[in-house]
């Protein structure tokens, strides 16, 4: 519709508009002209009110039940197709819940911190922290340093608990690395006297 008309754009969103309106939603299989005024008119004269004196007090109640008719179809359309939508979006989510005093690992997204995601080589996670208090089931207010220069609150997407094996595996991971680094040849263990 643009583009023989791209200096008077503005000129054209009516019929844009009146578009949109005619075309059935997704969600309800209707369009909002259908739902405001039961019927899909084809130009904008459809829509032009008819004069007072030619509509009957038993066609106005009849189109008043009929619009809340459909008004309660759509509003349980738009019901079952969200609880559709979530149904989706939450099929492989796992609820996580942690408890104010919890130890918990912080994903270091590189748009929050920024300075600790430099390269691809720099740790993904950072903790432990203790967990503060609980904001909402999506939210948790984190023990975390100044140093770090970010809001304390995150998004349960970026935690997970931290379990005291972890720390464990990651002083094992580091002593290897740091062996390698030294040059020293690691020995294997064969046994208690060896």
């Amino acid at each position: 519709m643009i583009k023989p008309h791209a200096k008077a754009w503005d000129l054209l969103l009516p019929y844009a508009e009146f578009a949109y309106n005619r075309a059935p939603s997704k969600a309800i299989g209707l369009s909002p002209f259908k739902v405001v005024y039961k019927i899909d008119p084809i130009s904008p004269l459809d829509l032009t009110p008819r004069p007072l004196d030619q509509k009957s007090s038993a066609d106005v109640a009849t189109g008043v039940e009929e619009i809340q008719k459909i008004h309660e179809l759509v509003r349980d359309k738009i019901e079952k197709t969200n609880a559709s939508y979530q149904a989706q979006a939450n099929k492989h989510k796992e609820k996580v819940v942690f408890q104010t005093g919890d130890l918990v690992w912080i994903h270091l997204r590189k748009e929050r911190f920024p300075s600790k995601r430099k390269n691809k080589l720099m740790p993904r996670a950072d903790s432990p922290f203790k967990v503060l208090e609980k904001i909402n089931d999506n939210a948790y207010k984190v023990d975390l340093p100044g140093d770090y220069g970010v809001s304390s609150t995150f998004n349960v997407a970026d935690l997970s608990a931290y379990q005291a094996d972890d720390h464990l595996k990651d002083l094992r991971i580091k002593s290897l690395q740091q062996a390698k680094d030294d040059g020293v040849p690691l020995q294997p263990r064969h046994g208690r006297g060896s």
